[in-house]
């Protein structure tokens, strides 16, 4: 109740394109997509709006709804995010949490305060209820899936994140970790044929049954004399128009493989840019010195997938190498980290997907140790912090002071208490030197940006000072959190006591032959 209390209250503050026309914004563009679904055929819409319709019509009538914003459709676009929320992010995280406190010993009472850290995690908060989107369901299935996983379950896993995959495209950055994890399952003992093709099986089924409605709604669409493509208004999909062959827009077949390869390429955005507004990634931060629109996109594209694949391979191979249910959160969010960071078309808002397999490790063994809570906190401390200009240009500063000073004083950081880094709890799993001046350093690093960012102006010649700023600050930051994600999946994997025990035992061999 306490945590939904909080959701409700920061839906009060302002949102994504708030009184900001002609484009408006997030809030716009989810309520266009159940204004479509409303009045459209399946072949031409997204999202379901029939319920809002009923309530009110006037909310999703078709073209003279564009940029509407009463307070009664405000309350129910509120109430949908939170009410989705309730019914996937929620359980799948307390069904997770559960799970992982049960296989590592943890404590009821130290699992039940990791779980509020979890639930009260202050961007996915600002991002969904406050900016407004919808990320929590493709996160809370990403979660069912994990959990899935812990339990043995590998085929529930696969639909539960074929379902977070289907649902937005951004859980493609846990893809190679669950594909290695899989891989690791069915080759550990020995290569089994069968699990890997029973896998496959049910991976395509569920592909199919997501993407069912949408292409047999097109076909039916087609029956009824109603086109799905319109080539004086809107361009063929780069797939379909590079196709060596022509197809005949009239066959029973043309609006399944229009309505596929469109979605495809909505899937991979390569259109879209290297990266939208100001992002703390690699990109960005070398934009700000070296000017890569000099670069075709093709070239960037082809840039940023080699580093991108070269950035996973640590944690993927790991995973694959020692396929343990316990170590994928570690995979998972090194695999996003990498994704963040290097890959073509990047958000702010991807921050979550990171983010998110980092802080549920909170309710696994140690999760509130100094350790674990000092890097965890710091880097969820560290994402907020990234999210604080995209927040401010929708009047969010008080919900995203209020959300991310609760928190850092539920888990005991800086700046509401130095508990961690000095004093007895910091005794209590000491920290090392070097991780403590750089906690610190960021920290307050952080703080003198915000008072910077408050009273100093920027430059004329220089705009975007704070911004950028912000950007390089964060970029070196993740690059940390990446590094130490991939150091903690090897360490914990057990690879590297094997490779120690080994060396161990050849020089003993060699001395042993010396003798």
């Amino acid at each position: 109740m306490a945590i939904g209390l909080f959701r409700w209250a920061t839906g009060f503050w302002g949102y994504s394109g708030f009184n900001v026309p002609p484009m408006h914004g997030d809030f716009e563009a989810q309520r266009h997509w159940m204004e479509i679904t409303a009045h459209l055929p399946i072949s031409q819409c997204w999202l379901l709006g029939t319920i809002g319709s009923i309530i009110d019509p006037s909310w999703f009538a078709l073209s003279a709804s564009h940029g509407f914003e009463s307070q009664l459709l405000k309350v129910y676009m509120r109430a949908t995010v939170l009410v989705s929320e309730y019914l996937v992010y929620i359980p799948a995280a307390i069904i997770l949490n559960r799970k992982l406190g049960r296989i590592r010993g943890v404590s009821s009472w130290e699992s039940s305060v990791a779980l509020v850290a979890i639930l009260m995690q202050p961007a996915t908060i600002l991002i969904d209820h406050a900016h407004f989107q919808y990320n929590t369901v493709m996160l809370g299935f990403v979660l069912a899936s994990v959990s899935s996983m812990l339990a043995g379950r590998a085929l529930w896993g696969c639909v539960f994140y074929v379902g977070a995959l289907c649902y937005k495209q951004m859980a493609l950055y846990y893809a190679p970790a669950i594909f290695a994890y899989l891989v690791g399952v069915c080759a550990v003992r020995g290569f089994d044929f069968g699990r890997i093709l029973t896998i496959a099986l049910v991976t395509v089924v569920s592909f199919a049954a997501c993407f069912a409605p949408l292409l047999l709604g097109s076909i039916y669409d087609q029956y009824r004399g109603i086109s799905a493509f319109n080539a004086k208004e809107t361009p063929l999909p780069p797939l379909l128009a590079d196709l060596p062959i022509r197809i005949n827009e009239r066959s029973w077949y043309f609006p399944p493989l229009l309505q596929l390869t469109q979605s495809i390429h909505r899937i991979f955005p390569f259109a879209r840019g290297l990266f939208e507004d100001k992002v703390a990634n690699m990109w960005c931060a070398i934009h700000t010195m070296h000017k890569l629109h000099v670069y075709s996109i093709g070239q960037m594209r082809r840039i940023s997938t080699v580093i991108t694949l070269v950035s996973i391979l640590p944690s993927t191979m790991t995973i694959s190498v020692s396929p343990r249910a316990e170590l994928l959160p570690w995979a998972l969010a090194s695999t996003a980290w990498g994704f963040y960071l290097c890959s073509f078309q990047v958000h702010e808002k991807s921050v979550l997907l990171p983010l998110l397999p980092m802080t549920i490790l909170l309710g696994s063994d140690g999760g509130l140790g100094t350790e674990m809570r000092a890097w965890i906190g710091w880097a969820n401390m560290l994402g907020v912090w990234t999210l604080f200009p995209l927040l401010k240009r929708d009047e969010l500063r008080m919900p995203y002071a209020v959300l991310t000073l609760v928190w850092a004083f539920l888990l005991g950081l800086p700046p509401t208490s130095f508990s961690l880094y000095f004093g007895r709890q910091s005794k209590n799993g000491e920290l090392k030197l070097i991780t403590k001046l750089l906690h610190l350093a960021f920290y307050a690093v952080m703080i003198a940006w915000h008072f910077g960012e408050a009273f100093v102006p920027p430059p004329d010649d220089k705009p975007d000072l704070w911004v950028v700023l912000n950007v390089l600050i964060g970029f070196a930051g993740f690059g940390v959190c990446f590094v130490w994600c991939n150091w903690q999946l090897i360490l914990r994997s057990g690879m590297m006591e094997e490779h120690w025990s080994d060396r161990l035992r050849i020089e003993a061999a060699q001395k042993r032959k010396k003798q």
